[in-house]
């Protein structure tokens, strides 16, 4: 996949605009505050109809402005195609080939990997964030996970409510409890296939960028019990039991206290979990791994490489580790969208920022 155009409108501090881009590195310089990043979310936000930076939507808006809109060109395997987001009276609107379509439809369509400076809460913060992102990692190559995941999470919070409400005896209960399981059963066992998967190809970019003498491992943690090489089936009895003998406490405390929405993902390194034994440097360099694994996992999928947007690599790694990732990423084949405060010494078509305005081809300060 690459992205051939993008066109903004309100976004941010961005001047309402276009910009082409080049098939492989694109290097955006200049001074911070300018629109570096504000740019890279506009491609993010067109792409999966999320910002990177904030869950409030309404915050892309230009000062003063009530609407905003992103309009993506891309290419695929198939051909050319475009996608466009707008946000319009605290609503977003979807477009594919200019059709109106529901964010079901829409999301997956142009898959991007990003790697921010503030991905680093991946390892450091709560099991929330590392759900959030594995979910949307792997909804972005499997609608029928996505549409899973989306009847678990309506399930969960039907449940919530009866419990909450002491409606337990009622037949409608039985029901839910059942589809609780079904999909609960199905969340867990695509999670747990995924991580099978990419936790071999995080160990080898780790091993191979970073240091060879260390294993990286990333482990499903799951409430119910260790779940290696089990079937859908056999994770539903297994949660249909948990389910059980916690329904008492559930009743009393008034909410679901099993499902994979108490699972967690962990990262492993040398045998200790990364998030209280790593340096920091450790960390950032586990961060970035997981973020070219992800690449592999699209092109598994899809068989065609994803876009990737890295803000602000110079101030997130020291020269020998940024130099690793730079030489990786000048060998492959994919579109690269970059962002620094100077120039990189990288082969790369650059990009001059300032007061949201960018410019092609100015020499690098």
């Amino acid at each position: 996949m690459k992205i051939l155009e993008i066109n903004y409108i309100n976004f941010r501090n961005l001047d309402d605009s276009n910009t082409k881009f080049f098939p492989n590195l694109n290097l955006f310089f200049g001074k911070n505050g300018q629109g570096k990043t504000s740019l890279l979310e506009a491609v993010y936000f067109g792409a999966t109809g999320q910002s990177f930076r904030t869950a409030k939507a309404s915050e892309i808006l230009k000062y003063g402005a009530s609407k905003a809109g992103v309009y993506i060109v891309y290419e695929d395997m198939i051909g050319r195609k475009t996608l466009t987001v707008k946000f319009v009276n605290g609503k977003k609107e979807y477009s594919y080939n200019d059709k109106k379509v529901a964010y079901d439809e829409f999301y997956g369509k142009l898959n991007v990997v990003t790697y921010i400076p503030e991905d680093i809460i991946l390892i450091t913060g709560s099991p929330s964030v590392r759900r959030t992102f594995f979910d949307g990692e792997i909804a972005q190559t499997s609608n029928e996970y996505f549409q899973n995941l989306k009847s678990y999470n309506k399930i969960l919070k039907i449940r919530n409510r009866y419990l909450k409400e002491q409606k337990t005896q009622s037949p409608e209960f039985s029901v839910y409890e059942e589809q609780f399981i079904y999909y609960g059963a199905r969340v867990i066992a695509a999670r747990l296939e995924y991580v099978s998967k990419i936790s071999i190809i995080l160990n080898l970019n780790y091993r191979k960028l970073f240091d060879d003498k260390k294993e990286l491992n990333l482990v499903y943690s799951s409430d119910i019990g260790d779940l290696k090489k089990m079937s859908v089936e056999e994770i539903e009895s297994l949660l249909k039991e948990r389910i059980k003998k916690r329904f008492s406490m559930e009743k009393r405390y008034g909410f679901s206290l099993c499902g994979p929405q108490k699972d967690d993902f962990l990262f492993v390194l040398n045998g200790h979990e990364a998030k209280s034994t790593a340096s920091q440097g450790e960390k950032k360099s586990i961060v970035f791994s997981l973020k070219l694994s992800e690449i592999d996992m699209v092109i598994r999928a899809k068989r065609e490489n994803p876009v990737l947007l890295i803000d602000d690599i110079s101030s997130y790694f020291d020269t020998n580790r940024k130099n690793s990732v730079l030489d990786y990423l000048e060998k492959r084949n994919i579109q690269v969208l970059l962002s620094s405060t100077g120039g990189l010494g990288i082969d790369s078509e650059n990009f001059y920022v300032e007061s949201g305005v960018i410019e092609y081809g100015k020499e690098i300060r």
